[in-house]
Parts: C-alpha cells; sequence; structure tokens
C-alpha cells in the first residue's frame, strides 16, 4: 500500500490540474460572452440613444419654430391691435379737436354777437361830460334808449302844472323813468316850463339828497312824455 500512494497522488495531482485547466478555460470563456455581450449592448444600445436624442433635438427644433411662429402671430396681431386702437384713438382725437374747434367758433361768434348787442347797448347809452363853470353839472346823460313812457290821455295835448292833474303824475313818473329811482324815492323840488308847450324841466333829488337830477322832458304825442336828456348835480343850491 505505501508503495501505490505515490501513484495514487500523482493522479489525483493531474486530475485536479485538468479540472483547474476546465474551470479556467471556462470562466475565460464567459468573459469573453461577457464582453461581447457588453460590447454589443454598447455600440447598438449607443445608436438607439443618438436616434433617441436625434429625434428629441427635431422634436425641440419643431417646437421651437413653433413657438417662434406662434409669437411672431401674436405680436403681428398685436400690432394690428395697436394699430387700430392708435388709429381710433386718433380719429377720436381729431373728433375732439373739431368739436372743441366747433365750440371755440361757437363760443367766438356767441361772444362776438353779445359783444355786439354790448356794443348796440354802449352807442345808445352816451354819457358825455359836460364841463360847467359853475359847477352844478357833474354829468350829462343822453340815452337814445329812452321811450315815451304812455299815456292815459287823449285829444290835443295841454302841458300842466297842477298837482292834482294827469299830466302832472305822467311828468312825475316820466322823471322817475330816467333816474332810475320810483316815484316815491324822489322829492320833486320843482317841475316847469322846458322852453315850449310840449316840453317840461324837472328837478329831484333821493329822500336823503345824496343825489340830485334836472331832467329835460319832451311830448309824444299819443305816447306820452319822454325823457331826453339828464343832468346829475352836484348841488340843489342854484335859481331853478
Amino acid at each position: 500500500m505505501k508503495g501505490n500512494a505515490p501513484r495514487y497522488s500523482r493522479i489525483n495531482r493531474k486530475k485536479m490540474r485538468n479540472r483547474s485547466n476546465q474551470l479556467l478555460n471556462m470562466m475565460i470563456g464567459l468573459v469573453v460572452v461577457l464582453i461581447i455581450i457588453v460590447g454589443a449592448s454598447i455600440i447598438f444600445g449607443g445608436n438607439g440613444e443618438e436616434a433617441k436624442v436625434s429625434d428629441s433635438g427635431q422634436e425641440e427644433i419643431e417646437q421651437s419654430s413653433s413657438v417662434k411662429n406662434d409669437s411672431q402671430r401674436e405680436e403681428t396681431n398685436s400690432n394690428s391691435a395697436d394699430g387700430g386702437e392708435g388709429t381710433s384713438e386718433s380719429s377720436s382725437d381729431e373728433g375732439d379737436e373739431a368739436g372743441q374747434s366747433t365750440s371755440e367758433n361757437e363760443q367766438s361768434d356767441e361772444s362776438t354777437s353779445t359783444d355786439g348787442e354790448a356794443g348796440d347797448d354802449e352807442e345808445s347809452l352816451t354819457v358825455p361830460v359836460v364841463p360847467d363853470d359853475d359847477g352844478i353839472i357833474v354829468e350829462t346823460i343822453i340815452n337814445s334808449a329812452w321811450q315815451p313812457i304812455g299815456t292815459t290821455q287823449t285829444g290835443v295835448h295841454e302841458s300842466k302844472y297842477d298837482l292834482n292833474s294827469v299830466d302832472w303824475e305822467e311828468k312825475q313818473k316820466a322823471i322817475s323813468y330816467a333816474t332810475g329811482h320810483s316815484v316815491e324815492e324822489l322829492i320833486y323840488w320843482k317841475i316847469k316850463n322846458g322852453g315850449g308847450p310840449q316840453k317840461s324841466i324837472g328837478i329831484v333829488s333821493t329822500r336823503d339828497k345824496s343825489k340830485k337830477y334836472r331832467v329835460f322832458l319832451e311830448w309824444v304825442d299819443e305816447k306820452g312824455w319822454k325823457p331826453v336828456q339828464m343832468d346829475i348835480l352836484n348841488t340843489l343850491d342854484f335859481e331853478y
């Protein structure tokens, strides 16, 4: 038995080497297979990813182009809207300016008309200052707008200076009309003949004597007494 032990040992070692070689070959084969699989996956997987990237890039380009086109359309619409609004505002402004111009023209016409009326009134109201050496007259007024006051008298007119006569009362009213004061507000110092049968002169003052007047009257047939001149007096201290 002792003589056979070495042989068995060599056989066992040989078997073990063979097994080791087989295992190494199998491992090498597995490694080669893995390398092939990994390489193939890298090659084919890379092409797929590149295709995906290419497709994704194309989609992004198309989306970018679409967004750009939409943006351009929105800007165009916005510009069109702004242009319309600008045109509308311009038309509105032109309308407002035209309305303002028309209004100003109308106001100008009204102002001219008013000024013309005022001018007519001023022409009918002349207020000349008459020099007076005696210092009695402050101012003389001749108003072409004065009209006859009317009358209830009929027939041939006769100027009367009777305090109870209608003619006297109408003279008082004509004097009151010229001065702008009511009959009751005036003191009638004197009403006398004015140098003719149809002319009279009245000297009056306010109750407080702060205002004093001399009024010249003329008779108008069927229309009554008419003021033709009025002196604003500085004093009543003179012969009248």
